[in-house]
């Protein structure tokens, strides 16, 4: 863990001011402990923390950047566009176990999007202490709901002079709102040597109990203020700091009625031509915290506080003996900057636990061997270990510590084998790792939902690699006694080329972790090359752990983690890397058998979906196909155009579902549908017909489906609808209408279901758009804005002769295209009347009747 407790930078881009403010502002409607907004960043998916309050930054480091695929509170709100309210530990566990793996501290968090105008810029997010209930904690939504309307209208005007509103740095830690008593009342003082008067402000005059009006006093009525102990000191300062020597601290000095007040005095013309040089006082009540500081300074035990930025702001001096560090080096300073040997993964989660949580946490430490700094006495200090207690408070951490001559039987495992370690020393101090302690949990619920190798290779990027400070990422499987690269991040482009289908004779550290079946860990680049002599590098001078992917015996591949720099691998590292290792490698082999299904699916599906459309010398259709990215990757959807007499049906339906069986269903629908329509059946008794098919074969599915069979010759359409998103047109004009069919039910549920006929005529260079519910469908937004947007972009698309038909389908399915994730299957069919052709039979194009629609043209 690197960096500042409290960065007071402003990053290029957006006005950190304004978000720091906005984040505060949420604090203070809830009673926050701690909160922070993330912002979308530059890089498309991914989420940022650009403000985080009330918490050290470095501590939570894994939460810097959030992926918005992965199941995580804030990801929700901002995807989903609504608040997330968790009101305690067991609530986060049920709806997102992953989070609370990582996190599992009694707190309850509220995570509010900041939108304006559709657009979602961000998600503002405050923890505070947990609740019964989410009633207990719904109400301070509002008020941060408030907080985030009035960020995201001040982001939007940004956004409308032409800033980039995005974050792309790490986060600007900052302390929140204070919640105790404020520290005390501040005034200014000035003395006059020429004439002898004192001016006071009002504070001033307030704190020393003078008259509250606005004339000068002498130094008798200072005197007579403030104690008779103190009044003879007075004069002799107020000289002395006319002349140049000021005290060098500020001085208590106790008013008459025994209140104690602290006095800066400074000379504000001493050393110039100034011939009277005046002085300048500060004088402050600081509360009762100056009483408590000193008598804790007397405490036998080791006594420190650190605000909620983890920075030290009182140690007594048996804590700075403790610790091995002076006095003066802790103040002001963060924990694990002044005490470096704190700054292990062990010691992170009791300071998280204090910092998010009402409960004291309790945990031994081992110190080093040599403590103090620049050559001070390496031993000064009795036993080797520490007993520490931490006691979380409002804004500030309290910490004790006492000599504990040995670790209690109950310490916990991650403490024993730092310990382990810090006996057995040899890293060197810059060497030492500083990432937190990884909990196999998180990683074992993220692999849960991924499905294919590339979706636990992604997990595995993000999850594992930034736990553990990395930044490079290889994964090789095995195929017929060969590796080959299944996913690779970071490394130079081309440089794991010449790996690729080594065979398991080659002497590789990844090939050979995979035969031996142990972890290979260097520490640096010298320790491999020592090792494998003339392995290319790829001119980092970072370390590498190449672990052995084997699931029940079954050897499937090889990972490669590559960091930036040097570091060692602790016990108890190499231990959880070993066992993260065996998740790996069961999801992977998992996801193979599924990437085998999903190819025989694919392949069903392929074969299933129409190799050309049927084509009429009156009528030019396109039809798209695009897969989902998620789940099983192949789905039911499906369109086609059958020959119906002497006109053509169009058909496009949704099998509800997945995978294979999804699949066949969908082909068994097809099927039955091309033949009703072959035989020119109406639509009505196709649609009856299929559904009784469904119901007959029973494979537990159901299916939306539009059928439309269309006159070439009179433009006359006749459809029938199950369940299926209405169709849309697009008038030669551009006008778009959304096709206001009645409704029937979905196929396979009713036997005696109904489907009514609607009629509408299509005009030579009208669109008629079908599609399935995956072009217009997201997680969080109404189906209808979907459809309301795809009305937009047909509007937009143009239309033959202009444009062709096809360049109208890739225009309505070009953001679906370039989508990363699709969370379902997309189908989109079209269709035109031409113009009359020559020497064709059908006559002349009749009048087009007006079509009945629901909501305006666009």
């Amino acid at each position: 863990m690197t960096g500042s407790a409290g960065d007071e930078r402003e990053p290029s881009g957006l006005p950190a001011a304004l978000l720091a403010g906005a984040v505060a502002d949420a604090l203070c409607a809830v009673d926050g402990r701690a909160g922070g907004v993330y912002m979308c960043s530059s890089t498309p998916g991914l989420l940022r923390l650009a403000v985080l309050s009330g918490l050290p930054g470095p501590l939570f480091r894994p939460w810097w950047q959030v992926s918005v695929d992965r199941p995580f509170p804030v990801v929700d709100a901002h995807r989903r566009g609504v608040p997330v309210v968790l009101a305690n530990a067991a609530e986060t566990m049920r709806r997102y176990p992953q989070f609370a793996a990582g996190l599992p501290f009694q707190f309850a968090t509220l995570c509010v999007p900041c939108a304006a105008e559709g657009r979602t810029f961000g998600v503002m997010t405050v923890l505070r202490a947990a609740a019964a209930d989410a009633g207990d904690v719904q109400a301070g939504c509002e008020g941060i709901g408030r907080v985030a309307d009035a960020l995201a209208a001040a982001l939007l005007r940004y956004e409308t002079d032409g800033q980039a509103v995005t974050w792309d740095d790490e986060p600007l830690c900052v302390r929140p709102p204070a919640a105790g008593l404020a520290l005390g009342r501040v005034g200014h003082l000035s003395w006059d040597p020429a004439t002898g008067t004192v001016t006071a402000d009002e504070a001033a005059r307030a704190l020393l109990g003078l008259p509250p009006d606005e004339r000068p006093a002498g130094l008798d009525a200072l005197a007579r203020a403030v104690d008779p102990t103190d009044a003879h000191r007075l004069p002799t300062l107020l000289h002395e700091a006319a002349q140049g020597r000021p005290p060098p601290l500020p001085v208590q000095v106790r008013t008459a009625d025994g209140g104690l007040r602290l006095l800066e005095l400074r000379a504000t013309g001493a050393g110039t031509a100034t011939p009277a040089p005046g002085v300048t006082g500060v004088l402050l009540d600081p509360g009762p915290g100056a009483l408590a500081d000193g008598a804790a300074d007397l405490l036998p035990e080791g006594v420190f506080c650190l605000d909620r930025l983890g920075l030290i702001v009182y140690a007594n001096p048996r804590a700075a003996h403790l610790l091995g560090v002076e006095r003066s080096r802790l103040l002001g300073r963060s924990l694990w900057e002044a005490v470096p040997w704190l700054n292990q993964p062990a010691y992170e989660e009791p300071l998280r636990g204090a910092l998010l949580s009402p409960e004291p946490v309790h945990f031994h430490v081992r110190r080093p061997q040599e403590a103090g700094e620049g050559g001070s006495d390496p031993r000064p200090y009795e036993g080797d270990w520490l007993s520490m207690a931490v006691y979380p408070g409002t804004d500030l951490l309290t910490c004790t510590a006492v000599p504990a001559s040995r670790v209690p039987h109950d310490s916990d495992g991650p403490t024993a084998a730092a310990a382990a370690d810090a006996e057995s020393g040899a890293p060197a101090p810059d060497a030492v790792s500083t990432t937190p302690l990884y909990r196999p949990i998180v990683l074992a619920i993220a692999l849960t939902e991924a499905v294919t190798a590339r979706q636990v290779s992604a997990v595995v990027m993000q999850e594992l690699l930034p736990a553990f400070g990395g930044r490079r990422l290889a994964i090789y499987l095995l195929q017929e006694r060969h590796l080959y690269l299944a996913w690779e991040s970071g490394f130079p482009q081309g440089f794991l080329a010449p790996f690729e289908g080594v065979g398991l004779d080659a002497r590789l550290p990844g090939v050979e972790t995979l035969t031996t079946g142990r972890p290979l860990f260097f520490d640096s680049m010298e320790q491999l090359t020592a090792a494998y002599p003339g392995i290319p590098l790829d001119a980092t001078e970072g370390a590498r752990a190449f672990l052995p992917l084997i699931a029940s015996g079954r050897p499937v591949g090889s990972c490669i983690l590559g960091f930036d720099r040097p570091r060692s691998f602790s016990s108890e590292e190499r231990t959880v890397l070993t066992a993260l290792a065996g998740l790996i490698a069961h999801a992977m082999e998992k996801a193979q058998r599924y990437d085998t299904e999903a190819a025989l699916a694919r392949g069903l599906q392929q074969a299933l979906l129409p190799r050309r459309l049927s084509r009429h010398a009156r009528v030019e259709t396109a039809g798209r196909y695009l897969p989902g990215t998620e789940g099983m990757e192949v789905g039911g959807d499906w369109y086609d155009v059958v020959e119906a007499g002497d006109g053509l049906a169009l058909v496009i339906g949704d099998v509800q579902g997945h995978g294979v069986q999804a699949a066949a269903t969908m082909g068994q629908l097809r099927s039955a549908v091309r033949a009703f329509a072959l035989g020119d059946r109406p639509p009505e008794e196709v649609m009856g017909g299929t559904n009784h098919l469904l119901i007959d074969l029973d494979p537990g599915q159901f299916a939306s489906c539009c059928y439309v069979r269309l006159d070439p010759a009179t433009g006359l359409a006749r459809v029938v609808n199950a369940g299926h998103p209405p169709p849309l047109l697009r008038h030669p004009d551009g006008r778009t209408r959304i096709v206001d069919l009645p409704d029937g039910v979905v196929l396979g549920v009713d036997p005696s279901a109904h489907y009514p006929v609607a009629e509408l005529r299509l005009d030579p260079g009208a669109i008629l758009a079908l599609y399935t519910d995956g072009l217009v469908e997201r997680p969080g937004q109404d189906i209808d804005d979907g459809i309301t947007a795809l009305r937009a972009v047909l509007a937009d698309a143009g239309a033959p002769p202009e444009r062709s038909l096809a360049d109208v389908a890739d225009r309505l399915t070009a953001t679906a295209r370039q989508a990363a994730d699709r969370p379902d299957d997309i189908a989109l069919l079209l269709a035109t009347r031409l113009a009359r052709v020559a020497h064709d039979d059908y006559g002349p194009s009749p009048s087009v009747t007006p079509l009945a629609s629901r909501g305006p043209a666009v």
